[in-house]
C-alpha cells in the first residue's frame, strides 16, 4: 500500500469520529465494549483514563498513535487482510498501525477467543 493524499485524510480524522463505528461493530455481534477497550489497551498501552481524553479531546489518528504510551511488541503476530490490503505489507509505518487497529476489531467482531486476539 502506498502513501497517497487519501492516507492524510485518514490521518487527520479523529479517533472519536471513528470510535463509535468501532462500538457499534463489535457490540452489533455481541461483544461489549469492555472487550474493545482490552484489545485497543493491549495494542497502544492506552489506560481507560487516557483513552477517555482521547476520545474527549477529539485527538486525530496520527496523534493518537505518535502518543501512545507503548506499541504492543506483539504486533508483528497481527497478520491477513483487511481492506484488501495484507497488514504485514503495508509500508506506511502509520497507515499499518491504524490496519492492525482495524483487523483487531474486525477478529473481536467476528468472534475469535480473546487469546488468540491479543497473541497470547
Amino acid at each position: 500500500m502506498k502513501p497517497s493524499a487519501n492516507n492524510e485524510r485518514v490521518f487527520a480524522m479523529s479517533f472519536a469520529s471513528v470510535y463509535p463505528h468501532y462500538v457499534n461493530k463489535v457490540v452489533g455481534k455481541g461483544r461489549t465494549v469492555q472487550e474493545l477497550h482490552t484489545v485497543i489497551h493491549w495494542l497502544t498501552g492506552y489506560d481507560e483514563q487516557a483513552l477517555r481524553q482521547v476520545i474527549a479531546d477529539k485527538t486525530d489518528f496520527r496523534t493518537f498513535f505518535a502518543e501512545a504510551p507503548r506499541l504492543n511488541p506483539n504486533v508483528s503476530m497481527i497478520t491477513g487482510v483487511i481492506c484488501g490490503y495484507r497488514v504485514e505489507d503495508i509500508e506506511d509505518p502509520l497507515m499499518q498501525k491504524l490496519r492492525y487497529l482495524d483487523k483487531l476489531v474486525d477478529e473481536l467482531a467476528k468472534g475469535r477467543a480473546m487469546e488468540k486476539i491479543l497473541r497470547k
